[in-house]
């Protein structure tokens, strides 16, 4: 079915991404993996070509285009490419919306223009190592001291943890608030007490780096406070309903992915003196894997339409969210599966993909919660 979500202007930005990942990705992916980290120049290189702060102002060095379409066109190219490593949807479609709706004008001449460029590379710390998804166990803290904070607590499974210049983090500013007592404070390079662990060693997604972050009486200064003082989980669930769309249409085009290059290797591997796509097996399991893509991407359609157009609810990224990534690595193990022996080797696309994935139905918040947040919305 053809898509109509599009115009020739998202056409034309999305063979623009191409050229960007065939230049300055794919002959350097492999060696980032290796160093289990992306080099900064690609970062500077994605800011000079565009693709960094796609809904950022105009004033401040972004695109101003406040189109949700052109994120899921880099979200869609960038996992064809199977380029996770270099985070951009994290850092445009998760970051970029805490600063330009909430940082201050000064706050936005200091980060933004570097945000843009490539020279900024960002985080968001939240998660804690006895704290995912309840907000409420978050004990990383930060004390009121006058004309500062004073930061102490621990991050772990923080993406371009390594990396990053500018870290967004979930803090404890009101110990008795609970939930309600968050505030989010910038830590910025160099602050001493700002420390980074170990580049955590992931089954997948290997050049993405991804630490663990300390802060030891990091002092905070007040302009560092982004957004309204214990507003922190309002602000976090405002903005979780574009992280969960990045994550499922990441989710759909990995599927669309795999099954395309699962289909033309069982056109070539043969079995029994004749190719595998001659097997009745095989063929029932490319025609349920391609039902399931068409109809799940008529849905993600919809949803990025709906998003574009302001109008998408946080139940409906909620399914999108957990039936795409679901649907993802089903592709992913029925089509390594089909690979057979070859599946297995990482040689193989197929079996990246296979490790790379798996995480989709576990950040921006698990299949679980998902599944939560529906039921409620339902059943009260």
């Amino acid at each position: 079915m053809k898509r109509q979500i599009f115009t020739e202007d998202h056409d034309a930005f999305r063979e623009t991404v191409r050229t960007f990942l065939a230049k300055e990705v794919a002959p350097y992916y492999e060696q980032w993996e290796k160093d289990g980290i992306v080099s900064r120049d690609a970062w500077r290189a994605a800011g000079r070509q565009g693709l960094l702060g796609l809904a950022v102002p105009a004033e401040y060095g972004g695109g101003g285009e406040s189109d949700f379409r052109y994120s899921a066109v880099l979200a869609e190219e960038f996992t064809r490419a199977g380029a996770a490593g270099l985070a951009v949807g994290l850092h445009n479609d998760i970051i970029g919306p805490y600063l330009t709706s909430l940082a201050t004008d000064e706050q936005k001449r200091r980060w933004l223009p570097g945000f843009c460029s490539g020279e900024t590379i960002t985080a968001i710390a939240m998660t804690e190592p006895g704290a995912g998804s309840d907000l409420q166990g978050i004990r990383t803290s930060a004390e009121d001291r006058g004309d500062h904070w004073i930061l102490n607590g621990s991050k772990t499974f923080i993406s371009n943890g390594i990396l990053a210049d500018l870290v967004i983090v979930v803090a404890k500013t009101t110990p008795e608030g609970g939930a309600h007592g968050l505030s989010l404070l910038v830590v910025e390079r160099g602050m001493e007490g700002f420390e980074r662990g170990r580049n955590l060693d992931k089954i997948g997604q290997k050049s993405q780096d991804t630490a663990e972050l300390f802060f030891h009486d990091v002092r905070v200064p007040k302009e560092n406070l982004l957004g309204e003082l214990n507003g922190a989980f309002v602000h976090l669930m405002t903005n979780l309903a574009q992280e969960r769309m990045g994550i499922a249409i990441a989710g759909i085009a990995g599927a669309e992915h795999l099954l395309e290059i699962t289909t033309r290797y069982v056109k070539e591997r043969e079995a029994f003196g004749r190719p595998l796509a001659k097997l009745q097996h095989i063929r029932f399991e490319i025609a349920e894997m391609a039902t399931e893509c068409a109809v799940t991407r008529t849905f993600l359609d919809r949803c990025i339409a709906d998003h574009s157009d302001g109008t998408l609810d946080a139940v409906h990224a909620s399914m999108a969210k957990w039936w795409a990534t679901e649907l993802q690595k089903r592709v992913a193990d029925r089509c390594l599966q089909l690979h057979g022996g070859y599946g297995y080797m990482t040689e193989y696309r197929v079996a990246k993909a296979f490790t790379d994935g798996r995480i989709q139905t576990i950040y921006g918040g698990t299949t679980e919660i998902m599944k939560e947040i529906i039921g409620r919305s339902l059943l009260g």
